[in-house]
């Protein structure tokens, strides 16, 4: 919270963030007046005046819009200089989310959150620890002879991955598995071995890589969650199909943490428990 002013301490910091605004943006007295439309003398007055008188709001509105900052920030009421546009700007960004394995972004996003923990609800099941058959049955329909470049793509990104310092904890509905085993809903036509080794495989990985990555299986008839992964205090993403919807900004970085924990607190199949389940799983098949 802001510290409150009397009148002239804010008079006071409104000339100086004035001087240190126009200093920053190489704007003269001269030039300043010319933007927003009145003498060089009233500027003159703005800068030098002594007392605790403030200027109108229609100027101090016209001296933030030609310098690039806030009006607030101006007359000390936040001690952030953006305009509410740039911080909204800055505190949330939509990127395309193409239809393909590896996604550049994505993956640029994991090299900057190295070191910190990555918590992650996948669409499905996570592209990275999918068997070659797997993938080729999910995407070869749309990529085509592009699959091959983008399977030797994902293997460089486990290989990443085996080599990060950051810890990996994943959040999967109960029935993306069991739907999955099963060859039901979006896995119909999956052949039972394919299945069946894809179950063997996330097992492996789990054994290989636990405790650094943590799978847990939570029922989405109690809690939902939309796909999303959260970068450590860096940054947080939701998936809305064919666009990111990336945050920075502390607060919603720390709600979606939130999130995301309760559906590990919540979990009915926790990552000790995995390996057991995984292979009940495989022997339904």
């Amino acid at each position: 919270m802001m510290q409150k002013l009397d009148k002239r301490s804010r008079a006071t910091l409104f000339r100086d963030r004035l001087t240190e605004a126009m200093s920053d943006r190489g704007e003269t007295q001269a030039g300043l007046a010319r933007r927003i439309g009145v003498d060089r003398s009233t500027v003159s007055q703005l800068l030098t005046g002594g007392g605790a008188r403030l200027p109108n709001a229609q100027v101090v509105a016209e001296c933030a819009g030609a310098l690039g900052v806030s009006a607030d920030w101006l007359l000390g009421r936040t001690d952030r200089p953006e305009t509410a546009a740039d911080l909204v700007a800055a505190a949330m960004e939509i990127t395309r989310a193409p239809r393909a394995l590896v996604d550049e972004q994505i993956f640029a996003w994991h090299q900057q959150a190295a070191g910190y923990k990555v918590r992650h609800v996948p669409a499905g099941l996570p592209d990275m620890f999918k068997t070659p058959e797997v993938l080729k049955w999910e995407y070869e329909p749309s990529l085509g002879r592009s699959t091959e470049q983008a399977l030797g793509a994902s293997q460089d990104r486990l290989s990443w991955m085996r080599q990060a310092r950051s810890d990996y904890e994943i959040a999967v509905p109960l029935y993306e598995l069991t739907s999955f085993a099963k060859g039901t809903g979006y896995y119909e036509g999956l052949p039972a071995p394919v299945r069946r080794a894809q179950l063997d495989r996330l097992g492996e990985l789990h054994e290989h890589f636990y405790p650094t990555l943590r799978l847990h299986l939570f029922d989405a008839r109690q809690l939902f969650a939309s796909p999303l992964t959260v970068f450590g205090p860096l940054m947080a993403v939701l998936y809305i199909g064919q666009n990111y919807l990336a945050f920075r900004d502390t607060d919603r970085v720390q709600f979606m943490t939130r999130h995301f924990d309760l559906l590990v607190r919540e979990a009915l199949i926790d990552a000790r428990e995995l390996p057991a389940f995984l292979d009940d799983l495989r022997k339904a098949i």
